[in-house]
C-alpha cells in the first residue's frame, strides 16, 4: 500500500514539473511579430524662429536669429530698410512715423501748452525716425521722470515693437523708458509688466543716430500708448517708429 501512495505521488509530482517546464517555455519564447504601435513614436516638433519674410527688401537682410536682433543701424537720410519685412510676431510693420501716415494730432506730450517760442519747433509731432534738420525730435519742456509722449493709433491695435533715436542734431537722447496703454481714452493706464511683475525698463539709445530696437514679447493689445523717460543724456530726446504685428508680410 505504502509504494502504491509512493508511486502516485511521485507521478503527479513528474506531471506538475513537466507543465510549469512547458509553460516556461512558452512564456520566454519571442514574439513573431514587431509590434508596429511600439515602433511608430510620434514626433512633435516646436520651431521657436518663425519663417523669415519673402518681401523684397531693399539691403540684404541681417544674418543670426530674429531673436537676437536688439538694434539696427541705418542711414539717417534714407528710410529703415529692415521695417517692412522683419520676422517675428511673425512679421512687423511700422505704423509710419517715418513715412508721415501717423498725423500729428495723434501725437501729445505732457505740458504740450507750454510748447511756445523755441520749443514750438520740439513737439511731439517731430518725434519721427529718421528726421532731419531743425526741429527733427521730440524735447521734452522739463527734465524728469513726470514727462510722457502719447500716441493714439485710432483704433485697438498689436503693437510689437518700439524703435528709438536721439535728437539728430546733437547730443541729446533717452537712455531708458518704460511704457504704459490702455484700450480706452477713458480707462486706466496699464504699466507694461516684465516676467517678475514689475514695470518693465526699456533701454534706450547711447548717441543722437543709431536705431534701438525693443520687441514687446507678448505684444500689446491696445489704442492708445505712452512713452515715459526714466533716464536721458542732457535732455529727453526722442524719434521713434512703432512696430504693428502683422499675420502675414505686407509691403506698402
Amino acid at each position: 500500500m505504502d509504494v502504491k501512495i509512493l508511486s502516485v505521488f511521485l507521478l503527479l509530482l513528474l506531471t506538475q514539473v513537466f507543465i510549469g517546464v512547458n509553460t516556461q517555455g512558452e512564456l520566454e519564447m519571442p514574439w513573431p511579430y514587431e509590434d508596429d504601435d511600439e515602433v511608430s513614436v510620434k514626433q512633435v516638433v516646436e520651431n521657436q524662429t518663425p519663417t523669415g519674410c519673402n518681401c523684397d527688401c531693399p539691403e540684404p537682410r541681417p544674418t543670426g536669429t530674429p531673436a537676437t536682433w536688439t538694434s539696427i543701424s541705418t542711414t539717417p537720410s534714407t528710410h529703415s530698410p529692415y521695417l517692412d519685412c522683419m520676422p517675428e510676431c511673425p512679421y512687423h510693420k511700422p505704423l509710419g512715423f517715418e513715412s508721415g501716415s501717423v498725423m500729428a494730432e495723434q501725437l501729445t506730450c505732457s505740458n504740450q501748452d507750454q510748447y511756445v517760442g523755441w520749443f514750438s519747433s520740439w513737439t511731439p509731432n517731430k518725434a519721427r525716425l529718421n528726421s532731419q534738420g531743425f526741429g527733427c525730435a521730440w524735447l521734452s519742456k522739463f527734465q524728469d521722470t513726470n514727462q510722457w509722449l502719447q500716441i493714439d493709433l485710432q483704433e485697438i491695435r498689436v503693437v510689437s515693437g518700439i524703435l528709438a533715436q536721439g535728437r539728430c542734431d546733437a547730443d541729446e537722447w533717452t537712455t531708458k523708458y518704460s511704457l504704459q496703454y490702455r484700450t480706452q481714452e477713458n480707462l486706466n493706464w496699464i504699466y507694461y509688466k516684465d516676467q517678475t511683475g514689475n514695470n518693465r525698463v526699456f533701454y534706450g539709445n547711447t548717441d543722437r543716430s543709431s536705431t534701438v530696437q525693443n520687441l514687446l514679447r507678448p505684444p500689446i493689445v491696445a489704442r492708445y500708448l505712452r512713452i515715459l523717460p526714466l533716464g536721458w543724456h542732457t535732455r529727453i530726446a526722442l524719434r521713434l517708429e512703432l512696430l504693428m504685428c502683422m499675420n502675414k508680410c505686407v509691403t506698402g
